[in-house]
């Protein structure tokens, strides 16, 4: 059996129920507390259903957060 290993706040990671990608900003009642990258609306998610974001993934999310913030 894989051990679960839970992300740091500040660590970007995918949610796979989600199909996205967030930033942990905490956990509260063991759920995990992501936001987007430059910012926005948090959701919560299982911690079991995260797992790192690869290096596409954080470029994605990167360019996401430089597009919000043109305009």
């Amino acid at each position: 059996m894989a051990e679960t290993v839970t992300p740091d706040v500040g660590e970007l990671v995918y949610d796979t129920k989600r199909d996205r990608v967030g930033e942990v900003v905490g956990y509260q009642a063991g759920r995990a507390l992501l936001r987007p990258s430059g910012g926005g609306i948090e959701w919560e998610a299982d911690p079991d259903e995260l797992r790192p974001a690869d290096a596409n993934e954080r470029l994605r999310a990167r360019v996401n957060e430089m597009n919000t913030r043109r305009f």
